[in-house]
């Protein structure tokens, strides 16, 4: 079960690698944070397979604390699209 969660957390990885491409070239900046959201999401995915697979309680707490500064980031951009 382990090895299952394990490649399901690499594969999570692979799509936060390419949502990373298109934080960096990405047209526009809304494109950017919708990346950024994923790189996020993506992050929040690999660190709770990772912690189900190893059993690592405190990889839960960093998956929590990642939820929060996604939700920070994203309340910014729009604070900055406003002006």
């Amino acid at each position: 079960m382990a090895e299952a969660l394990t490649a399901a957390a690499v594969l999570a990885l692979l799509t936060v690698l390419a949502g990373l491409v298109r934080v960096v070239r990405g047209p526009t900046r809304a494109d950017r944070i919708m990346a950024a959201q994923l790189l996020g999401t993506g992050g929040i995915a690999v660190l709770l397979l990772l912690a189900a697979a190893g059993g690592d309680m405190a990889l839960l707490d960093l998956a929590l604390v990642l939820a929060v500064l996604a939700a920070f980031a994203a309340a910014a951009f729009v604070q900055a699209a406003r002006r």
